[in-house]
C-alpha cells in the first residue's frame, strides 16, 4: 500500500503579543490536569468527536516546549492515517489555535516537527518498517498512541522499550486514546479491570489513569446535527461513539471491535473511491462486486420489513479485500435494484451477485431490468448463515479485510453475529451481503454457496 503523498505544512512565526485563540471545555480542563499528574499510562477514552486527540497534541506540545532537545513520538497503527489524520490536520490545528507565537518547522521526509528549543515531535505509522526502525532506533520521553484501539498490545510493549530519553523535569509519560472498543480489549483490561492482558497478573493502579470524554462535552465544537447523528446510531455503536464505553462482548462471537477496527482505513466523508485510489489509501483494485442480501423480499413494492443488504467490496493487488460501501436499504424491488446498479456503475464492479434463496428468479429480473447490461450471477446459500460467516471472519482474524470508513448498521449486525447464530434483532441482511461479496472475491463458490451464473 502506497502511502499518503505528504503535503507542506505552515510554519508559523513569531508575532509578539499573540495570545491563544482556543479555550478548553470544562472536561478538556480535568482532562489537562490528569495528563499533567504523576500517573505514567494515561488514557482518554471516549466518543467521537470529544476533544481527545486535541487535547493530547496540546499536552504533547506543551511537555515538548518545556524539555529543550526532548522527542515526542505520535503513533497510529497505520502510516497514511497519522499523516491525515495529526500530520495535515489535529498538529497544525493545535499550532494555531494554542500556541500562535511559536515558530514549528516540518521536516517531512524524516517524519518529524522541530519546535524553536530543539525539541522534536515525530508522527508515524507502526504498519511503514522502514519508519518504524527509524523511530525506534532513538528515545523518547513521550509516546502517544492515537487511536489505539486499532494498536496491537505486541506493538504497544514494542514502542515503549524506547520510552528511555532522560529529561530534566520531564517524566516519562504514556498517553492513549480511543473510541472504547469490547470489554476483550487490552485497554478494558489495564485500565477497568486493572490487570495485565499477556500475564493476567494485577499492574500497579497508580500508574495508571483513564478519563471518559463525550462529544456533548464538546458541544460548543461541533455541529448539533452530528450529535443527533451519534445518539440514533446501533446500539454498540451508539454506547462506543457518543456514550464512550467499552460494549460487552456476545460470547463466541466471530468477530469484535478489535477484529474490524485493526484494519479499517479512515476516510473522510464523500472521499470517492478514485481519491482513495490517488492517495494509496487503497491500493489497486484487481475485481470489485456488488453483493446483494434480497432474502425474504417481496413481489410488491415496499412490502418488506427486513432491508435489501447491498455491499459494495473489492479485492486489491495486495490480496486484500476492502469493504468499500454499504448501501443497504428498505425498498421495493424495483427501487432496490436500481440501488445496486448504481452502486455497481459508481464503484466500476465487475458483476452483482445476489443470494436467490428467497427471491428466485424475481432477483434476477428486477436486477436485468434496471440494468440490462450489467452482468449478474445468483447464489443459493447452502449452509446456514453462522457456517457461511466464519471463513469471512477467520479473513478478518488473519487482517485480510479492511473497512475503508466506518458502517455503523453493517458492523452492529458483524458483533451480534456469533458460532453459534445471530443474537441481533431481525435478520442480518448487511451482513449476509457483506458474506456474499468476500466470498465471491476471496473465497470461490465452493465454501459457503452454490453458484449459478445468469446469462443475459
Amino acid at each position: 500500500m502506497q502511502p499518503t503523498a505528504l503535503l507542506p505544512m505552515r510554519v508559523t512565526s513569531f508575532r509578539p503579543g499573540t495570545q491563544p485563540r482556543f479555550r478548553l471545555t470544562e472536561r478538556q480542563t480535568l482532562a489537562n490536569k490528569l495528563l499533567a499528574g504523576q500517573q505514567k499510562h494515561i488514557l482518554l477514552r471516549g466518543g467521537s468527536r470529544s476533544g481527545k486527540t486535541f487535547v493530547l497534541v496540546r499536552a504533547l506540545v506543551l511537555r515538548a516546549l518545556r524539555g529543550a532537545g526532548s522527542r515526542h513520538a505520535i503513533l497510529r497503527f497505520r502510516g497514511n492515517a497519522a499523516r491525515a489524520s495529526i500530520w495535515l490536520d489535529t498538529f497544525p490545528k493545535v499550532m494555531r489555535l494554542c500556541f500562535p507565537g511559536v515558530a514549528w518547522k516540518p521536516h517531512k521526509q524524516d517524519g518529524y516537527v522541530e519546535l524553536p528549543n530543539g525539541a522534536e515531535v515525530w508522527i508515524g505509522g507502526l504498519d511503514d518498517h522502514e519508519r518504524v526502525e527509524k523511530i525506534l532506533g532513538m528515545e523518547f520521553v513521550t509516546l502517544f498512541y492515537n487511536e489505539c484501539s486499532q494498536i496491537p498490545y505486541a506493538s504497544v510493549l514494542m514502542a515503549r522499550t524506547r520510552l528511555a530519553q532522560h529529561i530534566v523535569g520531564l517524566q516519562p509519560r504514556e498517553y492513549f486514546d480511543c473510541n472504547p472498543p469490547g470489554t476483550g480489549h487490552y485497554t478494558y483490561q489495564l485500565w477497568k479491570e486493572g490487570r495485565d492482558p499477556e500475564t493476567g497478573r494485577h499492574v500497579d493502579s497508580t500508574l495508571y489513569a483513564e478519563l471518559g470524554m463525550n462529544p456533548g462535552d464538546n458541544r460548543d465544537n461541533i455541529a448539533s446535527d452530528y450529535l443527533s447523528t451519534l445518539e440514533s446510531l446501533p446500539d454498540k455503536q451508539r454506547r462506543r461513539f457518543f456514550e464512550g464505553e467499552w460494549s460487552p462482548e456476545i460470547e463466541g462471537a466471530l468477530w469484535t471491535l478489535d477484529s474490524i477496527d485493526r484494519n479499517r482505513i479512515e476516510a473522510r466523508h464523500g472521499s470517492t473511491l478514485d481519491s482513495l485510489l490517488e492517495s494509496g489509501a487503497v491500493p489497486s483494485l484487481k475485481r470489485v462486486v456488488v453483493g446483494i442480501d434480497p432474502s425474504g423480499a417481496s413481489g410488491r413494492e415496499g412490502e418488506r420489513s427486513d432491508e435489501i443488504g447491498i455491499v459494495v467490496a473489492g479485492l486489491g493487488t495486495d490480496g486484500t479485500g476492502y469493504v468499500l460501501a454499504d448501501r443497504s436499504a428498505r425498498l421495493g424491488p424495483a427501487q432496490w435494484a436500481r440501488l445496486a446498479v448504481t452502486a455497481y456503475h459508481e464503484f466500476r464492479a465487475d458483476r452483482i451477485v445476489a443470494e436467490r434463496n428467497f427471491g428466485g428468479a424475481m432477483v434476477e429480473n428486477v436486477i436485468t431490468t434496471a440494468g440490462p447490461n450489467v452482468p449478474v450471477k445468483t447464489i443459493t446459500a447452502s449452509r446456514g448463515k453462522a457456517v457461511r460467516a466464519e471463513p469471512i471472519a477467520a479473513l478478518y482474524a488473519q487482517g485480510k479485510v479492511c473497512h475503508v470508513g466506518r458502517f455503523p448498521q453493517l458492523e452492529e449486525q458483524m458483533l451480534n453475529m456469533a458460532s453459534a447464530g445471530y443474537v441481533g434483532a431481525k435478520s442480518p441482511d448487511r451482513l449476509d451481503a457483506l458474506v456474499c461479496a468476500l466470498s465471491e472475491l476471496m473465497l470461490g463458490p465452493q465454501h459457503s454457496f452454490s453458484s449459478q451464473p445468469f446469462r443475459l
